[in-house]
């Protein structure tokens, strides 16, 4: 079939999670299917030869449509009185619409497939089989951010909670296909035939992943975009609660921060102990530098790629249960789980004094992304219930 992709960024550097399961998704279609790629860009430092280059051997046709700021932040006026999600309003634009609707009508595919709620304003009301990818369940990302916010910001992220609870049930309407990476994402979708919602976790490429023996200079690691709000506050609590904890222990256990963009915030916790990296060409490097992999997250939504990647390298792990409850890895055998402050510190202690336990545990946890987590069999799952759609044609 000829799948038209409407993507909210284009995908590549690999740097943020959307853009990843994006470009990983595109590359396991096109092996049985004609890909047209159409990708929004807010990027005006993007380079966008490099991007073209790396989707073209994937795509029939790769089409970008810049988006200048301005009118994001006038569109995003504009849903805040039409009572939509800021989401969607940031992401939309008349004139991106009718390139769109233009290349679609060019280009007759068989199925549309858009990535996020945000691009969905583009798609309603044509009359062809689409697709809906979730991905994650954005109004419950709303609602923890809110839980951890101030008075003003807690009143505009529950204001866009309640949008986005709204927004995902119209979406599902309006969908033939529709897929979320993960069963606690898909139960936090408030409309009443959810179970209709497939599951389509991420993969992780294990060949690229693969462990490395090379000096261990940093006892524990984070990684991820240092400008996305749960890594930020991830790496607050890690630099002011968890880690003066290991420090009464071990006090000259090192954290290493290694992520691109890092928020003001993330660059205040750098200290003689922490270490932020901002942007790294190979992240390779910092998982295999590193003893211990910790994603200590509070808000947030989805499935965490930096944790299939750290155990992909045979990293031993320690997350929260937010985190593992997607990810579903057995605590104590795969993976360390905690929900204070304590209980993580004491975690990293444990690994970092316990080596044969951390490389046993490292083994499991390696073992339990390669027999979970795979991008060829998650795709599939899509594009078989898209060929299914058609089928009914």
């Amino acid at each position: 079939m000829k799948i038209f992709v409407l993507l909210p960024r284009i995908p590549w550097p690999l740097e943020k999670g959307d853009k990843l399961r994006a470009y990983n998704q595109v590359r396991q279609l096109s092996r049985n299917n004609e890909i047209v790629l159409c990708a929004l860009n807010f990027d005006s430092n993007l380079d966008k030869q490099a991007a073209f280059h790396a989707l073209q051997p994937y795509c029939a046709s790769v089409n970008f449509i810049d988006l200048p700021k301005p009118i994001a932040a006038f569109n995003i006026v504009r849903s805040f009185f039409l009572g939509l999600p800021l989401q969607c309003g940031c992401f939309y634009s008349s004139k991106a619409k009718k390139k769109i609707h233009s290349l679609i009508e060019s280009h007759k595919p068989d199925m549309l497939f858009g990535q996020l709620l945000r691009v969905a304003p583009y798609l309603h009301k044509i009359k062809l089989p689409k697709t809906i990818d979730y991905q994650d369940v954005f109004s419950m990302g709303m609602k923890r951010r809110a839980d951890v916010a101030g008075p003003f910001s807690r009143m505009l992220f529950m204001m866009e909670y309640e949008r986005l609870r709204k927004y995902e049930c119209r979406v599902f309407d309006e969908f033939d296909v529709k897929t979320i990476i993960s069963e606690p994402d898909r139960n936090e979708i408030d409309h009443p035939e959810k179970k209709k919602i497939l599951i389509v976790p991420n993969g992780v490429d294990y060949d690229y992943y693969a462990p490395r023996e090379c000096e261990k200079k940093y006892d524990v690691v984070f990684t991820g975009n240092m400008s996305y709000a749960p890594n930020v506050n991830a790496v607050e609590y890690l630099a002011y609660e968890i880690m003066p904890l290991v420090w009464e222990k071990l006090p000259d256990a090192k954290l290493y921060i290694a992520g691109a963009n890092p928020d003001i915030r993330v660059r205040r916790a750098a200290c003689e102990n922490i270490i932020v990296s901002g942007w790294i060409d190979d992240m390779r490097d910092a998982y295999a530098q590193s003893r211990v992999f910790i994603a200590p997250m509070r808000i947030g939504t989805g499935l965490q790629n930096k944790l299939l990647e750290a155990m992909s390298m045979k990293i031993p792990c320690i997350t929260t249960s937010l985190a593992n409850g997607s990810l579903q890895a057995i605590n104590g055998k795969d993976i360390l789980v905690g929900n204070r402050s304590d209980e993580l510190a004491a975690d990293i202690v444990y690994l970092l004094k316990n080596k044969d336990k951390a490389e046993k545990m490292a083994q499991s946890g390696c073992d339990f992304v390669h027999r979970v987590y795979n991008w060829s069999a998650a795709t599939k799952i899509m594009e078989d219930a898209m060929n299914q759609v058609l089928d009914k044609r």
